[in-house]
């Protein structure tokens, strides 16, 4: 096999991402295909990302944290910045970036699926912004960024 062969054998076997999106509406409807006359297969809120895979009539067909695809309005999201989504069942979050800070008193524990804005990255540690607009660190091997 040669190199060229096998190189476009490789690149077929590799899915590939364009881009990544956050939702950016308040909440999202995803669904099971590209239009509103599709069931929706997940209900998500406001930064929550996802890896675009294919693009139609207006709609993205996406990736979630989990592998699973579904299809969400162009309009609902945006490519413009990077957000996180809670990985494991549960994370601190935290009023600095270290474990020896102390939990947050607005938000001591996220869950699995929360979402939120990254906002830079310190170490180890992601300071993230919850959809009202609060602030938090939480430690980077606990979030899905994208």
């Amino acid at each position: 096999m040669s190199v060229r062969t096998t190189l476009v054998a490789f690149c077929l076997c590799m899915p590939f991402y364009a881009f990544a999106v956050c939702v950016t509406s308040s909440s999202a409807n995803l669904r099971s295909g590209p239009g509103t006359n599709y069931r929706i297969s997940w209900k998500v809120q406001k930064y929550m990302p996802f890896d675009v895979v294919k693009t139609s009539r207006g709609w993205y067909r996406v990736k979630d944290l989990d592998g699973d695809f579904h299809w969400i309005l162009k309009s609902l999201v945006s490519s413009r910045f990077y957000c996180a989504v809670i990985k494991s069942s549960t994370a601190n979050m935290r009023t600095g970036p270290g474990s020896h800070y102390p939990q947050s008193p607005l938000y001591p524990v996220a869950n699995h699926y929360d979402s939120f804005r990254l906002l830079k990255q310190k170490g180890s540690w992601a300071h993230v912004e919850d959809p009202d607009g609060d602030k938090y660190w939480v430690h980077r091997s606990l979030i899905w960024v994208h």
